[in-house]
Order: C-alpha cells, then structure tokens, then sequence
C-alpha cells in the first residue's frame, strides 16, 4: 500500500524518512486557522486529521498521514513566527519559562474507512535568554518557518534548559514513535 504525507515541510519530510518506506508528498492545502476557544491540544489534532483528509480522497487506496504541531505559552498559541521581528518577540516571551507543544498525527485511508489520530505533548522550558543570544540565534538560524521560533534538531537546542517527553520527533514536528504504531496497526505498512 502506498504511503504518502501530507505535508511540504522539509523537517516532516527529513523524519518520516527515518523509518526507510518508501512515500511521497502532497500539499495539503488546509486553513490551520483555530476556531473560536479551540484547546492548543484539539487544534493539533484536527489540523492533523484535516490535512490527511484534504489529500486521502485523491488517493484511496493510499495510506495518507497528516500532522501538525502547535505551541502554547500560559494557553496561547505561539504560531509560526514568519519575521525576524515576530521570531524575537516570541523568544523574548518564552525567556525563562515552560512552553508546551502539541504534535498531532492522523492516519487515514479512504477505501478501508480507517482514522487514527494522536496527540503526542512535549514540555520545553527555555533558558533565561538575553537580548544578545536572541539575536545572534535568529540571525544564525532563521527559524521562521517554525512554531516558537527555533529548531530543536540544530542550534535551537542551546536555548533550552530542560526537554521533557516521551519523544522527541514530536518536538521536530512528527511523532515517529505513535506514527510507527499506527502505521503497524493498519495492517498495511511494516517498518521492520
């Protein structure tokens, strides 16, 4: 069965080839707007669904994963920054404290009605971070693509005091762990 991610991340990309299956990328084209009062866990986990559903009807036969990562500071969601100037803000903000990260992944398949989703949270508490170190990280890295600003699989990492969560591909923005699960539980894909 052909496996395909929904997603033109370069990161999601990078991940699921850890696993060594063959898959391919579609765009998935989805408003990752959050609706009205909608919980940062929730939202992670109906964007990822959304995002497998938006490409699963154009290959049924396919296996298509969808996910999606979103990032809370005392409950409010940290987007992708897009900016320099947005980038520094939210490092700012997060100086010192815990931000919480939520990364959904749902598997979906068109011709045998199948849906799993999961919901995978990972705590990150940020160093106390000077003006200095803010800078010279963003201009170094240039996370702007990124939810809260930084890339954990790089020189992000020296921005943290304390990881904690059962896996750190959920942190990057794919949960390998509950995704290899589910993808053995469809009794389609096998891994090794």
């Amino acid at each position: 069965m052909d496996l395909i991610l929904a997603s033109t991340s370069p990161y999601r990309r990078e991940l699921l080839q850890r696993l060594d299956v063959p898959f391919q990328c579609i765009s998935p084209n989805v408003d990752e707007a959050a609706l009205p009062g909608e919980q940062p866990q929730e939202l992670a986990r109906r964007l990822a669904l959304k995002k497998a559903q938006a490409v699963s009807p154009q290959y049924p036969g396919s296996l298509v994963i969808g996910s999606d990562q979103v990032a809370a500071l005392d409950g409010r969601l940290l987007g992708k920054p897009g900016t320099h100037g947005a980038a520094r803000e939210q490092l700012r903000n997060c100086s010192g404290r815990e931000v919480l990260f939520f990364t959904g992944v749902a598997l979906v398949c068109a011709r045998s009605r199948l849906v799993s989703t999961h919901v995978e949270p990972f705590k990150v508490r940020f160093r106390n971070l000077q003006e200095a170190q803010i800078e010279n990280y963003l201009r170094r890295e240039e996370p702007y693509d990124c939810a809260g600003s930084f890339k954990c699989e790089g020189l992000g990492i020296v921005l943290f005091e304390q990881l904690s969560g059962n896996d750190p591909t959920s942190l990057q923005g794919l949960p390998l762990i509950a995704l290899t699960t589910m993808l053995k539980n469809s009794g389609n894909i096998s891994i090794i």
